[in-house]
């Protein structure tokens, strides 16, 4: 019985919760619901599940914003859903490191098929390639906030990042000295669109490069590996909250 997928699914729709709990459970799941912020953090502080899905538009804080917390602290994937389907929710949604996004009206069968897909593909990491949840990360002089995704330089100074910036740079901290290829770096950031990122992997690594004030003809902080990909070339201290 424990060994079933735990989901957790927080919807402020009494009528949409009782009908994912029915539906999933039906198909082997263990099912915990939360109605808002409040009740999906009880219920993330008591058991982590496998994996969420989150309701964007929540009374109080809003589904945005639990995805960013979430985030910070945990690798458990992320599904979220909204009544609204334009694509800047979409993106936004994505950007803050959620694996998949489903826009409402849908079908409990379609959520299924894209929960087992996304846990499937989480899964499909080697286990000395999945992170372990910290609250700060500090490299090379640099300090990396996981919860405000603040990047603090060496003189102290903020620096900006985009939403694929910081899960790249996430990335590179959470493996360390450790050669990634594109294919891996594409995995690890758990992102459904993973296509047109391959394509631009070198030019993100390049952004964050700027970022970092790292040299891009002798980079010293993240290195590239020719003909296999590219190492964060510095220890990382990391700090649990």
């Amino acid at each position: 019985m424990e060994n079933r997928d735990h989901i957790l699914i927080v919807d402020d729709d009494a009528e949409i919760r009782g009908l994912l709990r029915e539906y999933f459970e039906k198909n082997a799941f263990r099912v915990t619901t939360a109605a808002n912020g409040k009740e999906m953090r009880a219920a993330t502080a008591a058991c982590l599940p496998d994996l969420v899905v989150l309701d964007l538009m929540l009374p109080g804080i809003d589904g945005l914003e639990l995805c960013r917390e979430l985030r910070a602290r945990s690798g458990v994937p992320i599904i979220m859903l909204t009544a609204r389907g334009e694509e800047t929710d979409r993106v936004v949604g994505l950007e803050l490191g959620a694996d998949d996004y489903m826009a409402k009206p849908f079908s409990a069968r379609e959520l299924l098929a894209r929960v087992k897909s996304v846990l499937r593909r989480a899964r499909s990491l080697p286990e000395n390639l999945r992170p372990e949840p910290v609250g700060s990360l500090r490299f090379a002089g640099w300090a990396l906030d996981l919860a405000t995704r603040n990047l603090v330089s060496p003189a102290g100074v903020v620096v900006a990042l985009s939403g694929t910036e910081f899960r790249l740079l996430r990335v590179f901290l959470d493996h360390p000295n450790r050669v990634l290829t594109r294919d891996q770096l594409i995995d690890l950031m758990l992102s459904r669109d993973a296509s047109p990122f391959d394509r631009a992997v070198d030019v993100q690594v390049s952004r964050l490069r700027h970022r970092l004030g790292d040299d891009a003809r002798e980079p010293t902080i993240l290195k590239t590996v020719r003909g296999h990909g590219y190492v964060l070339a510095a220890e990382v201290e990391a700090a649990r909250r």
